[in-house]
């Protein structure tokens, strides 16, 4: 779901801009409380974790691949929306300055759409799912992988919007074709951050909201990070995404094209020239490295002072 350069329009990108930073202005100020709990540790774990898995496109259906998004899972985990929303935005940050995976210009409308309408949708509906199923935590993996789904859906729907006003595509066409693919897309990401979360109750409480909160190491959260960045990385799905696959079926997948932002890429399409899939298990544990580094600093700074 990365907007590249060239598919929104100046308005739409402006407005988009600057609904996100005013949302990670106040992101930071409201995550100190979480962070005085959570720590650090945590911040910079899941956000390299949420940066592997999104190197693993799955297929779909009809030459159509997704990828976890990773919004509702890294609420949750953090045991906050905003510091959900700063996890996600730390990706989408790096993803497009390091390995240009979304577009430069279209920065603002990708965390407007992943780091602001996902986790928040994804947020506000497992509380309530998990209210209606009576609030036993046995049940949050149930809540959140269906909240999960759903927020997919609700951020495809504000992308294929924000296509529709900066005239990329008529809103006839593009709203029910970015719905109905990412439906499907969506069903991976319930799945997906179910399994997560029933693994981390099980196996990692130390890792999840509670009352006693002690991390017990870091030697299996890395282990897997990298796994996943080095090594399934280079197992993913080689088909188009649903925005793309959807730019292709509805004829402005060459605006991309016309529309080039010059800025340093050294890592650009998660690859290192010459290198082949050394070059991406490389790119993959570089990735993963600099968000944990990011995502850590972040919050050291934020924490707060008593903390």
């Amino acid at each position: 779901m990365h907007i590249p350069d060239g598919f929104v329009s100046v308005p739409v990108a402006g407005a988009t801009g600057l609904a996100s930073v005013a949302a990670l202005f106040i992101a930071f100020e409201r995550s100190q409380e979480a962070f005085g709990i959570r720590r650090a540790p945590i911040l910079g774990l899941t956000t390299a974790f949420i940066f592997a898995a999104q190197m693993i496109n799955f297929p779909v259906a009809g030459g159509t691949s997704g990828h976890l998004l990773g919004g509702t899972l890294a609420a949750i985990v953090l045991g906050s929306p905003w510091a959900g929303t700063l996890c996600i935005a730390t990706v989408l940050i790096i993803q497009a300055v390091l390995f240009a995976d979304g577009g430069i210009t279209a920065l603002g409308a990708n965390i407007f759409n992943m780091a602001v309408v996902g986790v928040w949708v994804g947020w506000i509906l497992t509380q309530t799912l998990q209210r209606l199923l009576g609030g036993f935590k046995g049940r949050l993996p149930l809540a959140a992988g269906i909240a999960a789904g759903v927020s997919v859906v609700v951020a495809a729907i504000a992308c294929a919007i924000e296509l529709a006003l900066s005239g990329t595509a008529p809103v006839a066409i593009v709203l029910p074709a970015m719905t109905g693919v990412h439906i499907l897309i969506g069903i991976g990401e319930g799945i997906i951050t179910g399994g997560v979360l029933t693994y981390l109750a099980t196996a990692r409480p130390d890792l999840l909201p509670g009352e006693q909160q002690e991390f017990r190491g870091w030697s299996v959260p890395i282990v897997t990070i990298f796994l996943i960045a080095g090594v399934l990385s280079l197992f993913a799905s080689a088909w188009p995404d649903g925005l793309e696959k959807v730019a292709e079926k509805t004829g402005f997948i060459d605006l991309a094209a016309k529309v080039r932002v010059i800025v340093p890429t050294p890592l650009a399409d998660y690859s290192i020239k010459g290198l082949g899939p050394i070059g991406t298990s490389i790119a993959g544990l570089m990735g993963a490295t600099v968000c944990f580094a990011v995502a850590f600093g972040i919050a050291k700074v934020v924490k707060p002072k008593n903390a």
